[in-house]
């Protein structure tokens, strides 16, 4: 029955398909699915590209579309995203690397950072509640505790133009919160030359450092988003989902999952 549905709302599919790659940006992330193999299951993947205009005051009618895989090789985004060229809003997986030449065809894809995603980092190691209850943990970093608290600032901003224009939105960012960012930056420059390369707190730390042109983009694009958190929204009913449903039958049932994820979370 799963099947007839799949195969009979494909259209559907592909129209929300389109909608979500004509966007002006569009946010990416992935998750693992088990898929039944002979005595086990094997690890396959459900992929999920966001529209979401609503932040920056786009009309356009937000949407997921979803995609399975067999495993995490770059050659599936790589054809997910073979026809757009926008902004992609994602982790650091190199998986996406590609897409980012300047000589893509049909055009480069802008990539920028997820503060969220790297303020978990921090966050891990400046978490009171998590070092208390496991007594192996080390020391809560009080550096990381810092910076946790510097991006908070950053992120109750970016809150309060939620769903502004995109000029509105880089106008404060540049007056308000352009110097909170580079404040940050410089003072993870100076503490980072205190740690060795092995510190935890420094790898954190790194991970934006790294990257900053991509971290620091939102600033003078006011489509962009702080977070990926659009995407990861989308994925956690599956996160949740893996311990009722336990596997996707078979490739094909990962198909079929993709499609009516599609369907369903739009």
């Amino acid at each position: 029955h799963v099947g007839a549905c799949a195969a009979t709302l494909t259209p559907v599919y592909e129209l929300i398909k389109a909608h979500v790659f004509c966007a002006e940006r569009i946010h990416g992330d992935d998750t693992t699915v088990p898929v039944l193999a002979k005595v086990k299951t094997r690890t396959g993947r459900l992929w999920t590209y966001v529209r979401d205009d609503r932040p920056f005051g786009g009309k356009a009618p937000p949407a997921a579309v979803f995609f399975y895989s067999p495993d995490r090789t770059a050659g599936h985004p790589e054809r997910h995203l073979a026809g757009y060229a926008g902004i992609l809003q994602a982790d650091a997986y190199a998986g996406f690397n590609s897409l980012y030449a300047a000589d893509r065809k049909p055009g480069a894809i802008t990539e920028t950072g997820c503060w969220a995603h790297a303020r978990r980092k921090f966050f891990e190691l400046a978490d009171v509640a998590s070092k208390a209850r496991d007594r192996t943990s080390a020391v809560i970093s009080p550096i990381a505790f810092e910076a946790v608290q510097r991006m908070d600032a950053i992120f109750a901003l970016e809150r309060s133009i939620n769903g502004h224009s995109p000029e509105a939105r880089v106008a404060a960012r540049r007056r308000d919160i352009a110097p909170l960012v580079n404040d940050f930056v410089d003072w993870m420059t100076r503490q980072r030359g205190k740690l060795s390369r092995h510190n935890e707190v420094a790898k954190a730390m790194d991970y934006m450092l790294k990257r900053i042109a991509v971290f620091t983009r939102f600033l003078d694009d006011g489509r962009i988003c702080l977070s990926n958190n659009a995407a990861e929204r989308e994925l956690r009913g599956i996160a949740l989902g893996r311990k009722s449903w336990l596997f996707a039958g078979s490739d094909r049932g990962g198909e079929r999952v993709a499609g009516m994820l599609t369907l369903i979370q739009s």
